[in-house]
C-alpha cells in the first residue's frame, strides 16, 4: 500500500465552514494524478467519471453544452466510440469505461427501435451504472463512499415519495439491497433501521425547509464521515480521495446562490403538491453525485 507522507503534510487545512479553496478540483487533480501509484490512479480517476458521465449523456442528447474539462474523457474519443457503435466498426482504444460504452449502446439501441424515453430516466441509467461501477472497487474506502452517497439520496427521494404520494420505485435508483428495501418497503424506516446508523440523523434532515441549509447539512453529514474513515489512514491514499471530495463540496458551496436556491425549493414544493414528477427529477439531479 502505497504511503504519501510529503504529499499529504504540505496540504492545506480546509473546513467545510470557512470557504477557502487552496485549489479547485481541476488544479487539484493535475497536480496529484502524477504523484499517485499505477494502482491508486483509477482509484482517483473514479471520481472524476461523474463528469464524464455527464459529458457523454449531453453528447447523446444533442444538449449545448460546453464539455466538461475535469473528466478524464476527451470529446474526440467519446464521438470516436459513439461513431463505431453506430457503424458496428470495432472499438477504438479509450480511456471510456465499459459501463459507460455500454450505456452508449443502450442509448443507441434504444432510439433505432423509435422508443421515447425521458431525460431524467436517462439519468437514472447512467447513474445505477455509475454507482454499480464505482461500489465494485476493490479499495474499500472508495466503494463504501459511493454506497454511501448513493444511500443518502436514495433514503431522501423515497422520504419526498412518500410524503406526496409518488411511486418510489420509479425514482430511486437501483444498485444495492438498500435501494430495493427503500422501494418496496412499508415500514416508517423503510426496514433500514438497523443497517443505517445514519437513518435517524437523514430522516431530520428531510424535514429541513430551507434548500440550502438541507444541502449544507447533508454535507456536515458527508465531511464528518470522511474524518471518520480516515482518522487512521493520515498518509494512505484514502486521505487523499477524501482530500479531493472536500475540495469538491467546497467548490460547489462557492457556486451556489442562496436566492436562486430558495427559488428552486419554493418551485419544488409547489410542483410536488400537485403531483408532479418533474419535481422530483430537479431534486434528485441535486442530491445524487
Amino acid at each position: 500500500m502505497s504511503k504519501y507522507y510529503y504529499l499529504i503534510a504540505g496540504l492545506p487545512e480546509v473546513a467545510l465552514d470557512d470557504g477557502r479553496r487552496p485549489y479547485t478540483v481541476a488544479d487539484f487533480k493535475a497536480e496529484v494524478m502524477p504523484m499517485l501509484s499505477a494502482t491508486d490512479r483509477p482509484l482517483f480517476s473514479c471520481f472524476f467519471l461523474q463528469y464524464d458521465n455527464r459529458n457523454v449523456l449531453s453528447m447523446l442528447q444533442h444538449a449545448e453544452t460546453a464539455w466538461d474539462a475535469r473528466g478524464t474523457v476527451a470529446r474526440d474519443d467519446a464521438e470516436a466510440v459513439l461513431t463505431a457503435l453506430k457503424t458496428e466498426e470495432t472499438l477504438p482504444r479509450t480511456s471510456l469505461p465499459a459501463y459507460l460504452v455500454d450505456f452508449m449502446r443502450e442509448y443507441l439501441q434504444v432510439a433505432e427501435e423509435g422508443r421515447e424515453m425521458d431525460a431524467v430516466v436517462w439519468q437514472d441509467r447512467l447513474s445505477a451504472r455509475y454507482f454499480r461501477y464505482a461500489m465494485g472497487s476493490k479499495n474499500a474506502f472508495v466503494s463504501a463512499w459511493y454506497e454511501l452517497n448513493l444511500n443518502m439520496a436514495n433514503v431522501l427521494t423515497a422520504i419526498t415519495c412518500r410524503k406526496h404520494g409518488l411511486d418510489r420505485a420509479e425514482y430511486v435508483v437501483p444498485g444495492n439491497e438498500t435501494a430495493e428495501l427503500l422501494r418496496t418497503s412499508n415500514a416508517r424506516d423503510f426496514g433500514l433501521g438497523e443497517s443505517l446508523d445514519y437513518l435517524p440523523e437523514l430522516m431530520r434532515v428531510a424535514e429541513e425547509t430551507d434548500l440550502l441549509m438541507r444541502e449544507r447539512r447533508l454535507d456536515v453529514m458527508k465531511w464528518n464521515w470522511l474524518e471518520e474513515e480516515t482518522f487512521f489512514r493520515t498518509f494512505d491514499f484514502e486521505s487523499v480521495f477524501a482530500y479531493l471530495l472536500r475540495l469538491e463540496m467546497l467548490e460547489r458551496w462557492a457556486t451556489l446562490d442562496a436566492a436562486a436556491g430558495e427559488k428552486t425549493f419554493r418551485s419544488m414544493v409547489g410542483a410536488l403538491k400537485k403531483g408532479s414528477a418533474a419535481v422530483l427529477d430537479e431534486f434528485k439531479r441535486n442530491h445524487t453525485k
